[in-house]
């Protein structure tokens, strides 16, 4: 069976939010390349999950990757936060932005696990 059009447009949106504060999570070089790389990745996993519809291994490794990138993603946020002094407002903004960011990866991995079930994943 195919995945509902509206599925796949609020898998979309989700992740067109989620690509943009991201973006902005990475704006000031605060954050590591660690951090850029393993989310780039995921994105590159999830267009190629919704371009091949049928694929129960891209939207497996999808879901796998959001799952560890929430993981990695409080690593970071915690152990590269910056002290209260050297906190400019452009900062914040960056780090709120991947916070923002890592507080969407939940309603994602929401999102692809229905995709998955839809797609004849167990």
């Amino acid at each position: 069976t195919g995945t509902k059009p509206s599925c796949c447009r609020l898998i979309v949106n989700v992740s067109w939010v989620f690509f943009v504060s991201f973006g902005r999570g990475c704006m000031n070089y605060m954050l590591p390349l660690s951090y850029a790389w393993g989310n780039f990745s995921v994105l590159a996993v999830g267009i190629w999950a919704i371009v091949q519809r049928d694929s129960l291994d891209a939207i497996t490794m999808l879901l796998t990757g959001l799952l560890l990138t929430v993981l990695t993603d409080i690593i970071h946020i915690s152990v590269f936060y910056p002290s209260h002094d050297l906190l400019s407002d452009a900062k914040r903004f960056s780090i709120g932005m991947a916070i923002f960011s890592l507080l969407l990866k939940p309603v994602s991995c929401y999102l692809v696990y229905r995709m998955y079930r839809e797609r004849g994943g167990e």
